[in-house]
């Protein structure tokens, strides 16, 4: 371990010591609370929203750590005992963080006494169109930057992070594909599943979601008007490193009458077993 990081270790442990002082009734071990999400849906929006537990309980007021299936400037795709060994790295009152595959041995540690978890998604036509503004424009480092630079517009962009790039040989796949290996997460009661949408077009019933998730497992200490408010007063965009707009339903500026066509031969079905669409005829 670096200095820095040793550093860094040492001013977390600080920083959860300090809650300890600040919330004695309350026990030691409580679960870790983890947020997993889908890239590009909301992630540093439920990041926020669990860490502003931190002002009704000894959680930490930082993220233990971030989790990746990819390395983002390698493309190279970790292995499941990278995972676990993440999972097994979290201590009671963490706050972590992670794009998380459902691979059934994962899915056991975290359907556990040991985690309270959640899993935010989002349309997946905007998630493709955000995959678009995030790898052209705002991370120089991703391993698909420079191809994307070399396309002409924005209309191919947008074709190949829906169909992806087969003849690579870091694995890419299509928007059906990639989103295939967190399907587990939807059918573990566990898991409370958070569209991103919610948390824009009617947020007061998903942060009481949010909190009754919370609460089966931590008992409260104040009122619940109150933790709600704090919910809502850690909630920041601004601090968010790859914000754009926060919006829902942009993928109707961006879609032309190709793009729906092969989104709906690739992940037709995927839209609609998460519930955006009734059927094809979108």
């Amino acid at each position: 371990m670096s200095l820095k990081s040793s550093l860094r270790s040492i001013l977390y442990q600080s920083e959860k010591g300090m809650q300890r002082f600040r919330f004695p009734s309350q026990p030691s071990d409580l679960p870790t609370l983890l947020g997993i999400s889908f890239p590009k849906s909301g992630t540093h929006l439920l990041d926020q929203i669990l860490l502003g537990f931190a002002n009704v309980a000894p959680y930490a007021e930082r993220l233990h750590s971030f989790y990746a299936e990819y390395d983002g400037e390698s493309g190279a795709k970790r292995t499941p005992e990278q995972a676990l060994r993440w999972l097994d790295s979290l201590r009671p009152r963490d706050v972590a963080s992670a794009h998380l595959f459902a691979r059934p041995e994962t899915v056991s540690r975290v359907a556990s006494p040991n985690f309270i978890p959640y899993f935010i998604f989002r349309d997946p036509r905007d998630v493709v169109v955000s995959h678009v503004f995030y790898v052209t424009d705002m991370e120089a480092r991703h391993v698909h930057h420079a191809y994307y630079q070399s396309l002409p517009d924005f209309n191919s962009r947008l074709k190949v992070s829906i169909l992806g790039r087969p003849d690579m040989d870091v694995e890419f796949p299509n928007i059906a594909d990639r989103f295939a290996p967190y399907m587990g997460w939807l059918d573990q009661p566990e898991v409370l599943t958070i569209h991103f949408e919610d948390l824009i077009q009617d947020r007061a019933q998903a942060l009481n979601r949010i909190l009754d998730h919370f609460l089966v497992r931590v008992p409260p200490q104040t009122s619940r008007q109150l933790i709600l408010d704090f919910l809502e007063s850690s909630i920041n965009p601004t601090r968010s490193p790859t914000f754009r707009s926060g919006k829902t339903g942009e993928w109707k500026k961006y879609f032309t009458d190709e793009h729906k066509k092969i989104f709906k031969e690739v992940a037709g079905d995927l839209l609609i077993r998460l519930g955006y669409e009734p059927n094809n005829d979108w």
